[in-house]
């Protein structure tokens, strides 16, 4: 397996950074649709293609804001209940950021951040199954993003465990 000059295996780089990167431009755009739809309840957005396949319909119910919790702690207008895509903003940056060190600490830190966005991806795709009915295609793109993170990062934290074994 190629190694890159860190140690890591080339294809971890290369993962990492097409998952932050998609990651990024999904977010940004389930933010460009919330916003928009708030400006102009016409708007329609490039996923909106039908009744039950509607994104803009996802980003703007209840759950598209603090995953639907963080209202019942503060106020709905509150600065604290971002849009959920502003979190996914600060995830993605936050994994593309840390990816860069070699540290376990921050390999530790990737891996349980990605189970918490795993845990966000299992519960958002039950509300939408479930009690949304609805399928959003930004949505769904961003759950296997996150469980492509999870997979590399969990690969991750073994092959810098093993190399911080060997050095020392």
């Amino acid at each position: 397996m190629a190694k890159g000059a860190a140690g890591l295996p080339k294809w971890e780089r290369t993962a990492r950074v097409f998952l932050c990167v998609f990651g990024l431009i999904l977010s940004v755009y389930a933010l460009h649709v919330e916003l928009s739809r708030e400006h102009d309840p016409d708007y329609r957005a490039m996923c909106d293609l039908a009744e039950s396949v509607s994104c803009s319909k996802v980003f703007t119910s209840r759950w598209g804001r603090g995953f639907g919790l963080v209202q019942f702690f503060v106020a709905q207008d509150s600065p604290l209940n971002q849009p959920n895509s502003v979190l996914g903003i600060v995830f993605y940056t936050l994994q593309f950021g840390l990816g860069l060190s070699l540290s376990k600490n921050a390999a530790r830190f990737l891996v349980a951040a990605s189970w918490v966005s795993m845990a966000g991806s299992v519960y958002l795709a039950s509300i939408l199954a479930f009690v949304l009915g609805d399928f959003c295609m930004v949505c769904v793109s961003t759950y296997v993003v996150n469980f492509g993170l999870l997979c590399t990062n969990l690969k991750r934290r073994s092959a810098i465990e093993a190399m911080k074994e060997k050095a020392g």
